[in-house]
């Protein structure tokens, strides 16, 4: 029930800091994937979130290290958790994802689409 708003949220940090659309529908996809694999709960579901947009944003970014920093800043910020288990949460994302962090077209276009419309 807490998934749009905080997609909402990913979409709003990832403009701040002026991540691309593909980025904000690369963290979308990781998103749903941990959803459809029932990883999410209450105390999880914002580390999720933030470590899916970092990880989307290391993935299809071309970031500087203080660019990725900032961003660090402005998820600890927005979802209200420590950067510690931030980078510790990425990880286990990142597992959970089984490592497939180049996704095919057909599965980021959708979200794509929608979030080059709305803006």
């Amino acid at each position: 029930s807490r998934i749009p708003s905080l997609k909402r949220e990913m979409r709003n940090l990832s403009e701040e800091c002026s991540l691309e659309p593909v980025t904000v529908s690369m963290a979308y996809v990781y998103f749903e994937k941990l959803v459809l694999q029932g990883k999410l709960n209450k105390q999880n579901r914002k580390l999720c979130a933030g470590a899916c947009v970092l990880l989307a944003a290391k993935i299809s970014s071309d970031l500087r290290k203080h660019e990725v920093k900032h961003l660090i800043d402005k998820l600890e910020e927005r979802f209200r958790f420590n950067r510690r288990d931030l980078i510790g949460f990425e990880f286990t994302v990142l597992v959970a994802l089984e490592l497939a962090l180049y996704l095919p077209e057909n599965q980021v276009l959708p979200h794509y689409r929608r979030l080059t419309q709305q803006s």
